[in-house]
């Protein structure tokens, strides 16, 4: 008999076909957020779970699930809404799938840069709105990404990808991470041993770095301070690495000329104070929402199933 997969959330239909050609899928059927109690009581009924980064896992929720569940396959790079030290206590296996997103987010973090230095947001709202007068020398003027210098906080494998498509607007690029990486992956990209330091030349700043104790809410108003001054900031990465109240003041006061943003603190619900705000590039969360992208992360959440589920360890267990 086929072993049992929950899967919380409505995936592609590649996705789908493979999981329920090697598995009793029970699957959410509506696509609407299950709550914990509603994975809890599913969870009795089968042998794994794959779920999703809007599924939170904290530890009061682990303790709940019944004592045979031992996999746990989230269908995102991220695992912050796993907690890993509860999954640890129950032996449970965390897999991740970390490899689909690269390229897909990357193309966002670009699309944000380029969004906000042509101001993008503004004109295809003037256009919607019915209010263009026809073109005008002086009309929402931005600029040029040539020669500017592009600061990557966080130069793993999507800072890499982001660096390399910056490059084909000869954009000079500066990063910070934990350690340095070798000349063949920083391909001229210049390191900094201090975020500080990246700061400072950082006319355009883009987060690629993951949500963690040392990452949260870094920026704010004293590292936003150590920009040049008109910089523009994006992130592509987490909602909480951002002080959206810090962001904001700077966005209103002049001190950033830009900001795009396509991930938020508690998002979907975002901070009011992004709505009216003219000098903003938003998206929804868009970053790995390709169908390449989407497809491989379910391949690679699968996969940790398979292994989880034959006795082995997963591919990419976090």
């Amino acid at each position: 008999m086929k072993k049992r997969l929950l899967i919380t959330r409505r995936l592609p239909t590649a996705v789908e076909g493979r999981a329920n050609r090697d598995y009793s899928v029970v699957q959410n059927p509506n696509d609407v957020q299950m709550t914990a109690e509603e994975v809890i009581k599913a969870a009795a009924e089968v042998d794994a779970l794959m779920i999703t980064i809007t599924d939170k896992m904290p530890a009061d929720v682990i303790e709940a699930l019944p004592e045979h569940i031992k996999t746990i396959s989230t269908f995102s790079i991220g695992f912050d809404h796993i907690d890993l030290k509860a999954t640890a206590a129950r032996g449970i296996q965390v897999g991740n799938a970390p490899h689909g997103v690269t390229v897909a987010t990357a193309e966002i973090a670009m699309l944000l840069i380029l969004g906000s230095a042509r101001r993008a947001a503004e004109g295809e709202q003037m256009i919607r709105s019915e209010a263009w007068p026809g073109w005008a020398p002086l009309q929402l003027v931005g600029q040029r990404l040539d020669n500017k210098k592009l600061g990557i906080y966080g130069f793993g494998k999507i800072g890499q990808a982001l660096a390399q498509r910056a490059r084909g607007f000869e954009m000079e690029i500066h990063y910070h991470d934990i350690v340095r990486q070798p000349p063949e992956k920083e391909k001229g990209a210049i390191f900094h041993e201090t975020l500080d330091s990246l700061l400072a030349v950082s006319q355009f700043l883009s987060i690629n770095a993951p949500s963690t104790p040392e990452t949260r809410y870094f920026l704010n108003t004293e590292t936003i301070d150590k920009l040049p001054a008109g910089a523009v900031v994006v992130n592509s990465a987490r909602g909480d690495l951002v002080n959206d109240e810090d962001l904001i003041s700077a966005l209103k006061s002049g001190r950033l000329s830009y900001a795009g943003l396509d991930v938020f603190a508690g998002e979907p619900k975002i901070h009011d104070g992004y709505y009216n705000l003219p000098n903003t590039f938003l998206l929804p969360h868009l970053g790995s929402a390709a169908i390449e992208a989407r497809n491989q992360m379910g391949f690679e959440a699968l996969e940790n199933v398979d292994a989880a589920l034959a006795g082995k360890q997963m591919p990419y267990k976090v």
